[in-house]
């Protein structure tokens, strides 16, 4: 079995970790052993304040994933929810365990088709879940479109939108969630610091919606919570917000220098406004990932032939994985990459 040398199927930042936050989790390390801050009143205060919202507003939970299970558990209510796809792979078992019907609509032009998202909803639906950053094709939806979606939809209907790589996007792009959660009672905005913040081994996110969904959410936290250590390093991470913003603009630049590398090559890759790629190979997917596992690069092929999603690492990795490509479209498949001392 080759040595993995690049992990690029799990998304993760590879920048340093963010001032203080190494040296949150070491002094956070000689308190676990006490309750302290068991609902996180002091994360979700620091949150509401830098997001200029209420504490009433903020939710705050252990990663975006069990943020998203724990939303649709609370209100899909046995009905239908609507999503674009492909999208985040999770989507569709969130929506099973959560006990409803999960109602996939086709991207068109490889980004959310807002309209079409519309028509698919019935008297059944409960809630429509949208990606901005849409993972795994890094395409955003903007602000005006997200209004105009909203004005469509049914008032009982809930729109839950999941901005775990919102960080990274052109902001003049993307809408701003936010903003509109805090404008229409339907609209929750999911985020997390595992991407951007660089905080993936310690699970913690947060939810930002109207008081009263935050109400129904929080008896289903209370043997559900962020650790002591998340929760410190999270506050130390929100003080880096600077330096943060430096990161994920070195990831963009990095990201967008590497789509160049694939279109010169001939592929037709959407443009990212995450942290990744995504790659159509149709029936060479699953082969493109067992030749770049040969040489120690894991991506990620996605379900139903969906296509491949390569993570930007490390100049280093993100070289290798041009290389690689190039040669895989060349057919020269033998041998080790020029780029790979053997």
């Amino acid at each position: 079995m080759p040595t993995i040398r690049h992990q690029l199927s799990l998304n993760e930042n590879f920048a340093a970790p963010l001032p203080g936050v190494r040296e949150a989790i070491v002094h956070s390390s000689d308190r676990v052993n006490l309750t302290l801050d068991a609902m996180s009143a002091g994360l979700t205060r620091a949150i509401a304040e830098h997001v200029g919202l209420d504490s009433t507003e903020v939710f705050v939970g252990p990663g975006s994933g069990a943020l998203l299970q724990q939303f649709l558990t609370t209100f899909a209510g046995g009905g239908e929810i609507v999503y674009a796809w492909p999208s985040f792979e999770m989507y569709p078992l969130l929506v099973r365990c959560a006990g409803a019907t999960p109602v996939a609509v086709p991207l068109r032009d490889d980004a959310h088709d807002l309209a079409a998202m519309a028509d698919a909803i019935t008297d059944r639906t409960k809630i429509v879940l949208l990606c901005n950053p849409n993972n795994p094709t890094g395409t955003v939806f903007g602000d005006d479109e997200l209004r105009a979606f909203l004005d469509r939809i049914p008032s009982g209907v809930r729109v839950l939108i999941d901005e775990a790589y919102a960080d990274f996007a052109d902001q003049s792009a993307i809408a701003r969630g936010i903003a509109l959660a805090s404008e229409d009672p339907r609209v929750s905005v999911v985020r997390t610091f595992s991407k951007s913040h660089g905080l993936l081994g310690l699970r913690v996110g947060y939810l930002i919606a109207n008081e009263a969904v935050v109400t129904a959410l929080t008896p289903g936290s209370y043997f559900f919570r962020v650790s002591t250590v998340a929760q410190d390093a999270a506050l130390a991470a929100l003080r880096a917000e600077d330096v943060m913003r430096e990161q994920c603009a070195e990831v963009a630049a990095e990201r967008d220098r590497v789509h160049t590398g694939f279109t010169e090559l001939g592929l037709d890759v959407p443009r990212s406004h995450g942290n990744f790629h995504w790659l159509r190979l149709g029936e060479a997917n699953d082969e493109f990932v067992r030749f770049c596992d040969e040489f120690g690069v894991q991506v990620r092929a996605l379900a139903d032939g969906a296509g491949v999603r390569v993570t930007v690492g490390t100049t280093e990795a993100n070289d290798l994985v041009l290389e690689l490509t190039r040669r895989f479209l060349a057919g020269d498949r033998a041998g080790a990459p020029r780029t790979v001392n053997a």
